[in-house]
């Protein structure tokens, strides 16, 4: 029955004795296994397109670790692809996009209803692991928030300060929020579809929202959070959304309740005991260990779990990382943060 899962119970609001566990990033480059998948997709894209092996890498951790939730290996620019923008990566640098930056790069760039000719083998993926995962695993979809979406699209990279991006909305408003609106319609878009395709939570990942000051953050960050929760929500009434602005500090307080999110994520720039009186209090937060812990392993990684676990344990909790695992973690290090969750 899916409302024993664990994961759809937090985000309902239960207040669970031992909370559940999935991890950013969980399928990636810390794991042997996704290597060698990796290698035999040959590259990154062709790996996310590749509806067997995106599925196989997504099932990986969860053969390995058991964690409570799957979530669909996929990437945030896939989106700004299916839009008509040129994505590549660089080997060792990352993401490389044509930019946005003017009306002429803008008019070039396809209808929302296009969107799926590119991203039908994300939906495959998607109904491959509704067949495949165990009955008690939460299957989770993504996208990226419109403003980090549109951070790339405008710098054609990712960069350390948004610059660019900052810069094309002080100086031509009217580009800068047409791109986000059509961003956040093919969001809407594209988590729908996963979720038709078996979803059965999606999140929103603005990793970048923490460069949103003031009433920026208020029209950039939480309105449209609020815009593709209300849509998801309208479509779907059952599929719970989790919000990630990764770095808002005070914008975490009344974000579940302005957006009607029904989870937000936290970084680990925030305390859990803050966290748990100023964000919890409106319901369930996901977060919020160091992905550090999971390099350096050692009592440390096992105190501050238990510490996470104890400051969020008066209300609904997923534990997960403040940010993705990084590639030099140890695997074995991911075990015993499970195992300090667990209690073994």
């Amino acid at each position: 029955m899916a409302a024993a899962k664990t994961i759809l119970r937090s985000l309902a609001g239960e207040t669970l004795p031992t909370p559940p566990i999935w991890m950013m990033r969980q399928a990636g480059r810390y794991l042997p296994e996704y290597k060698a998948t990796r290698a035999q997709a040959g590259d990154f894209l062709s790996l996310c397109y590749n509806p067997e092996l995106a599925a196989e890498v997504t099932l990986q951790p969860i053969r390995r670790y058991g964690f409570d939730a799957a979530i669909l290996f996929a990437d945030i620019l896939l989106l700004p692809q299916a839009l008509g923008a040129d994505l590549w990566f660089v080997t060792g640098e990352g993401p490389r996009l044509s930019t946005i930056t003017t009306q002429a790069d803008f008019d070039k760039l396809k209808p929302v209803g296009e969107i799926d000719a590119v991203l039908n083998p994300i939906y495959e993926t998607v109904r491959i692991l509704r067949q495949e995962l165990p009955q008690e695993t939460t299957l989770i979809g993504f996208a990226g928030a419109p403003w980090t979406v549109a951070t790339y699209m405008i710098a054609g990279r990712g960069t350390p300060d948004q610059a660019p991006a900052h810069a094309l909305k002080d100086e031509n408003r009217e580009l800068f929020e047409a791109l986000l609106a059509r961003i956040t319609q093919g969001t809407i878009e594209y988590l729908s579809k996963q979720i038709e395709a078996g979803a059965e939570v999606v999140k929103i990942f603005d990793s970048w929202a923490g460069s949103l000051k003031g009433a920026d953050f208020q029209k950039y960050a939480l309105e449209p959070a609020r815009e593709i929760t209300a849509a998801i929500k309208a479509r779907h009434p059952d599929i719970p959304v989790i919000g990630f602005p990764r770095e808002a500090g005070d914008g975490y307080i009344g974000f579940a309740k302005a957006t009607g999110v029904d989870c937000v994520a936290l970084d680990n720039s925030v305390s859990a005991d803050w966290a748990a009186a100023n964000v919890q209090v409106d319901g369930c937060v996901q977060g919020n260990l160091a992905s550090s812990h999971m390099v350096t392993g050692g009592q440390a990684l096992i105190d501050e779990t238990r510490a996470i676990v104890k400051a969020f344990s008066g209300g609904p909790h997923i534990v997960n990382l403040g940010h993705g695992i990084t590639p030099d973690a140890d695997p074995d290090n991911v075990q015993r943060m499970i195992d300090a969750v667990r209690g073994q």
